[in-house]
């Protein structure tokens, strides 16, 4: 059987917030982007019930519908969105060649990479049952909707302390649950959550159980690991703080990454350390982690694809 052989000016890897703003730009700019979706189209946000933190929406929106608003957009300006994932990536020579789905290569000028990050779970079958009805990764997003109730988080780290710092302004109580006797995070955000009053640290503990009525969270069951002893929190919100970890496993050896696995782009823009790839949204920002940050860098990376081939275009014609 022969292989499936098709050259595109600009390919878009994923299909969240960035993906599609990027096609948005892509698109309108006549660079004909093909988008291949993922294995979950419209990425970390589907998973998500009210989005109130986007602008424009001011009545807040369901993650699913935006991300629908979002994919329709793109298809207006004639993006071709197509259902699919990319297993593995070359990147040496020009132009750069993506496989899909392990049976077609792609080849493209431009590729724009918006694969996101997954957050890490504990892995609890609660947990799955109330995401996004007391159950969240994300304190930012979804802190506003506990606001005067008591709430857990988990995590030991600078992230679980700035969220916990952040609940804490909203929230009536912040139980913060430390699987060990001590913080993984710096002194100084150590300090800041021993200094706020409605933050209860709870150290050797971790979660068994994420109790509910079938609707929403109502509750926590942890167990002390030393005694073995368990017992019950009342609480609204549950927020895991372990960590994100980018969707990057294909690019390894290919791009720039830190320690954690992000992609590296040159500050102030989208720009990978290999010509003619680009990065964009939560697979190279480990820090905001927002749609609308997302959104934003996903436009970066259309306007520096667009420039890419406008000054390939140029360089061409003044040699000719």
């Amino acid at each position: 059987m022969s292989e499936e052989l098709e050259h595109v000016q600009c390919l878009i890897i994923g299909s969240g917030p960035a993906g599609y703003t990027a096609a948005i730009y892509a698109a309108r700019a006549d660079l004909k982007p093909v988008m291949y979706t993922g294995m979950e189209p419209g990425g970390q946000l589907t998973q998500t019930t009210e989005v109130d933190n986007f602008p424009g929406y001011p009545t807040g929106i369901t993650g699913p519908e935006m991300m629908e608003d979002f994919r329709k957009q793109a298809e207006r300006f004639g993006t071709d969105i197509r259902f699919g994932y990319a297993s593995s990536v070359d990147f040496s020579s020009l132009p750069h060649k993506v496989v899909i789905d392990d049976i077609k290569t792609i080849t493209a000028d431009t590729v724009i990479i918006s694969t996101g990050a997954t957050a890490k779970w504990l892995g609890l079958p609660s947990e799955g049952k109330y995401n996004g009805f007391g159950v969240s990764a994300c304190a930012v997003c979804d802190g506003f909707f506990f606001k005067g109730q008591d709430v857990a988080i988990v995590g030991a780290g600078d992230t679980a302390a700035e969220e916990a710092t952040y609940l804490a302004k909203l929230c009536k109580k912040v139980y913060m649950l430390v699987r060990r006797d001590e913080f993984r995070a710096s002194k100084a955000m150590v300090h800041r959550v021993l200094n706020t009053p409605n933050i209860e640290v709870i150290y050797n503990t971790e979660t068994k159980e994420i109790l509910g009525n079938g609707k929403n969270v109502t509750g926590v069951r942890v167990v002390n690991n030393q005694t073995g002893a368990e017992s019950d929190l009342d609480v609204e919100g549950f927020f895991v703080a372990i960590g994100h970890k980018p969707n990057t496993d294909i690019f390894k050896g290919q791009l720039d990454m830190d320690d954690t696995g992000y992609l590296k782009t040159v500050p102030g823009s989208t720009l990978t350390n290999v010509e003619g790839v680009f990065a964009s949204g939560d697979v190279q920002d480990s820090y905001y982690r927002q749609a609308v940050t997302a959104a934003g860098s996903g436009c970066m990376a259309a306007l520096d694809a667009e420039r890419y081939l406008a000054a390939k275009e140029h360089d061409v014609k003044v040699v000719s």
